[in-house]
């Protein structure tokens, strides 16, 4: 399995990618793997400030559906709006083109994101 090493992790199964104050979010391969194929990705939150540990979307894959987690708090800037048409790409392109969310960053990040190593550790990677 693929872990960025630029990117940090969280116990949910998100990933991070920090730029500046900047931070996209998405799922991650082990993540969208588990789930099988994704068929509807929801994100009604942009524009709102979320905290770290709340939904802000959900992921609905053939046999369920899933709550998907703020790994830190920050303003819903931009969601992919390319998921609306093709889900899928979630599962071709975790990392890249599936991403689902861009987030300006607000206060310090939290001390629980994972390293590529430990989120490995996490799932028995």
């Amino acid at each position: 399995m693929n872990f960025p090493k630029e990117l940090k992790y969280t116990n949910d199964h998100e990933w991070v990618k920090i730029d500046g104050d900047i931070a996209t979010i998405g799922i991650t391969e082990f993540a969208q793997r588990e789930l099988g194929d994704i068929v509807y990705v929801e994100v009604e939150t942009v524009g709102e400030t979320i905290a770290s540990g709340e939904i802000f979307g959900t992921v609905e894959a053939v046999k369920t559906v899933s709550d998907l987690f703020m790994p830190l708090e920050g303003e819903i800037i931009e969601f992919n709006e390319e998921l609306e048409a093709a889900p899928e790409v979630v599962n071709e392109d975790p990392y890249g083109a599936g991403w689902m969310i861009k987030v300006r960053i607000l206060g310090d990040l939290p001390s629980d994101l994972l390293s590529p190593e430990e989120y490995a550790e996490l799932i028995g990677a």
